[in-house]
């Protein structure tokens, strides 16, 4: 089984997705996502010189080979331009491989452990009556555990509060209460304000309220975006250690992972990090000292399904689940791989879902299905997802940007 054909496909149906499309000899085809949010291009540009001209000719049933030769072949190694390149020829390798086999790609992987995918969604609001809102919108589409944030007082635009006035627009041009995509599209990022003593004053108070409105039984989370100093993290995880956290998310900046010692010795909160990590070699401390307990890489951005099964079975060891990043900057072909995997590995904690747009749903034909709270892979031989050509066509690349935070002073500041 010989590939024949590497396509880098670029479309942007409500936002901007990469994806490697492989064919075979035998007219198989597989799907990889690409996707590296306000970096799209630099994917396309690795992939098109450095990547495709290598994966013509070679043995497209040789994924391990495929993958060592792609990561340990080059001198230069990790990083998530390089990472998320090598995630899409991976998994669009073990979707040729479930296609050739004629069985859906978990079958591969060990079968079934379970029956679907638990989810959580994200509620937010400017202030509790929205955010209660949101909650109840949330519990309404079936979604068993919440993500709860919230605008803070005395600042204009908070990350991940879809009403925020830096809150990117849909694809039909209009900004959901509901959902958020931060990547909003302009010529340069958009700036917003920050402070930390606002923030760490006011959730402990969102929190109480929204368990005093919805109860014990809920399973919440929060993330908290890398903005957090070890002691502030710390100081937060104590705080809202009465609300019965599902997880608290991201508190401080991921490329120091020691100082994680210091916010689990001073909190029982559980901690889920690494949606910006991308090899297990991020995780080894983390793991070998228990300081978190849910992995949240995806396998867009880890180097795709190989590696990213070994790093939940390096987890296991040390009983830490995953809890993988999924909003809408994973495409659906990112999502379905994620799903393939959660629902066949022993440890599998929570999947992060925002559901993607009805143009990029057009686009991606997908047959994952969400019920009761949980999502589903296809049943379908491989991935169970389809690239539309004519539909992505209509929606052209469109330069778009995260947010760039500063403190009051005016200091850049983690984001």
């Amino acid at each position: 089984m010989q590939i024949i054909s590497a396509e880098v496909l670029v479309s942007s149906p409500g936002r901007n997705f990469v994806t490697l499309r492989l064919t075979t000899d035998d007219g198989l085809v597989g799907l990889g996502d690409a996707t590296l949010n306000g970096r799209e291009l630099a994917v396309v540009a690795y992939l098109t010189e450095h990547v495709v001209p290598l994966l013509l000719g070679r043995d497209a049933h040789r994924i391990e080979d495929t993958w060592q030769y792609l990561y340990r072949g080059a001198y230069w190694r990790r990083g998530p331009v390089t990472m998320a390149a090598i995630s899409a020829v991976d998994t669009a390798l073990w979707d040729l491989k479930a296609r050739a086999a004629g069985l859906p790609l978990y079958q591969l992987l060990g079968g079934r452990s379970r029956v679907g995918c638990l989810t959580y969604g994200h509620a937010s609001g400017a202030d509790l009556p929205e955010l209660f809102d949101s909650v109840r919108d949330h519990l309404e589409q079936g979604f068993r555990a919440i993500r709860i944030q919230t605008g803070i007082p005395g600042l204009g635009s908070v990350y991940g509060v879809a009403s925020s006035a830096n809150a990117a627009a849909g694809a039909d041009g209009v900004t959901s209460r509901y959902d958020h995509e931060p990547a909003r599209r302009s010529a340069a990022p958009v700036e917003e304000a920050w402070d930390t003593r606002a923030y760490l004053r006011h959730m402990p108070g969102v929190f109480e309220a929204v368990r005093n409105e919805f109860g014990p039984e809920l399973p919440l989370l929060h993330d908290a975006h890398h903005r957090l100093t070890p002691i502030q993290a710390a100081k937060l995880g104590r705080s809202l250690e009465p609300f019965d956290l599902f997880w608290l998310e991201d508190v401080t900046p991921a490329e120091n992972t020691a100082v994680l010692r210091r916010v689990r010795e001073h909190t029982t909160t559980p901690l889920a990090i690494g949606e910006v990590f991308n090899t297990i070699w991020d995780y080894r401390e983390l793991f070998e000292e228990q300081l978190v307990d849910y992995v949240r890489s995806p396998v867009t951005h880890a180097g795709g399904i190989t590696p990213l099964r070994r790093i939940f079975d390096y987890a296991s060891v040390y009983q830490i689940k995953s809890g993988v990043h999924g909003p809408t900057d994973i495409s659906p072909v990112g999502l379905a791989a994620s799903l393939h995997l959660g629902i066949a590995i022993p440890n599998f904690g929570i999947q992060e879902y925002m559901r993607h747009s009805a143009a990029t749903d057009e686009v991606f034909r997908s047959g994952v299905t969400f019920v009761d709270g949980m999502l589903v892979p296809s049943e379908e031989p491989g991935l169970g997802v389809e690239y539309d050509d004519d539909v992505a066509s209509r929606y052209e690349y469109a330069a778009a940007y995260l947010p760039v935070n500063r403190l009051l002073d005016g200091s850049v500041h983690d984001w």
